[in-house]
């Protein structure tokens, strides 16, 4: 029994190791492809692309895992991260992490709207406000891995937020949290919090 303890100890010591932490430095020069599109630090100019700069690590990890592997769909990623190794994504996750975001405005028409459904929620129907898990302020929950938001662009947000509701993305877990509480947004809803998040910083 004690051996086969001790071998488990050492098969997860090993697995452990396998999967070290991101190298920003390293992951500066194996992002030059990513920026083409996500910007040189991160900070897309296109609003279609999201902003990486000053995301989680553990969060943009676990997407390119995911998209790698086929359980999230993005269609400009499709076979980007074929032949990019765990170690190199590690590297790009910590490089992007390491950057700071650029922070857009929200559409005065709907701030109002936008922030109260941020910050309060829709209790009624029993969503939760966006505070809980994103913060205040929009900065996430790194260690747990929830998504930095705050300066992100309203129309990646808005697109996310529809794909949840959709069922067009899934990735968010057997606990489906996304796609619950994009269940009752309305558009009007994703518009006017998606433009918020834009400001939020």
């Amino acid at each position: 029994m004690n051996k086969v303890i001790v071998s488990l100890l050492l098969t997860l010591g090993i697995t452990g190791m396998a999967h070290a932490a991101g190298d920003a430095k390293a992951g500066q020069a194996k992002a030059a492809v990513c920026g083409a599109c996500h910007g040189p630090d991160g900070n897309s100019a296109a609003p279609n692309f999201p902003k990486l700069a000053g995301q989680g690590e553990r969060y943009l990890l676990k997407q390119m895992k995911d998209i790698k592997a086929g359980n999230r769909t993005v269609l400009e990623m499709t076979g980007l991260l074929n032949n990019v190794s765990d170690q190199d994504m590690a590297d790009i996750a910590a490089y992007f992490s390491s950057q700071k975001g650029s922070v857009g405005a929200a559409d005065p028409k709907v701030v109002a709207r936008g922030e109260a459904l941020f910050r309060g929620g829709k209790l009624e129907q029993g969503m939760p406000a966006c505070t809980g898990c994103h913060a205040p302020d929009g900065s996430g929950n790194a260690a747990a891995g929830f998504p930095h938001l705050g300066g992100q662009h309203s129309q990646y947000v808005a697109k996310q937020l529809t794909d949840f509701r959709e069922g067009n993305r899934t990735n968010d877990g057997d606990s489906m949290i996304m796609r619950g509480i994009a269940a009752k947004l309305s558009n009007k809803d994703i518009e006017a919090v998606s433009s918020y998040i834009q400001g939020l910083h």
